[in-house]
């Protein structure tokens, strides 16, 4: 279904940038990850473009114009963008990103973390991806075709590779 389809890529968007700027960064640039999230991840420019795709601002009037123009595919894609950005807002502590901008910088610094242990990651971290895989295999039980099942396979694959990532080497 085509508006199941705009919710998952609105699910996926506001973490788009950085998964090309690491992937980019890492695997065509030869930077190491330790460098990339340590120093890029934290310079002016990724924070201004996380800022664009993070902001509740900016979701929120996509999802107004949505609602007014009954677009069902753009609120669901910018409903699911909306959902995404109010779990990620509570669980960022010195990784937080400005879910204001352009109205403010104003970052929330959580107690708690997805990915830093500091910030009981160990309880956060599991919760997260058993919630993760949990939707994805609510989504394979949805789709019939090959191609979405595979294209949610691979989204739970990658979300497995990220919590590892974050959790082992970071």
């Amino acid at each position: 279904n085509k508006v199941t389809t705009a919710a998952v890529f609105g699910a996926i968007t506001p973490d788009l940038s950085l998964y090309l700027m690491v992937t980019w960064s890492i695997y065509v640039q030869k930077i190491s990850p330790r460098q990339v999230f340590n120093e890029y991840y934290f310079s002016p420019e990724w924070q201004q473009v996380f800022a664009i795709d993070n902001s509740f601002v900016l979701w929120g009037l996509l999802f107004g114009f949505a609602l007014w123009a009954k677009r069902p595919m753009v609120i669901a894609f910018a409903g699911a963008g909306i959902i995404h950005l109010c779990f990620d807002f509570p669980f960022h502590n010195d990784d937080a990103r400005m879910h204001f901008w352009p109205l403010t910088d104003w970052v929330f610094v959580s107690p708690y973390s997805y990915w830093d242990r500091q910030y009981h990651a160990g309880v956060v971290g599991p919760a997260e991806l058993t919630l993760s895989i949990t939707m994805c295999v609510v989504l394979w039980r949805r789709y019939k075709t090959w191609v979405a099942k595979s294209l949610i396979a691979v989204l739970a694959g990658l979300e497995i590779l990220a919590t590892g990532f974050f959790g082992w080497f970071l």
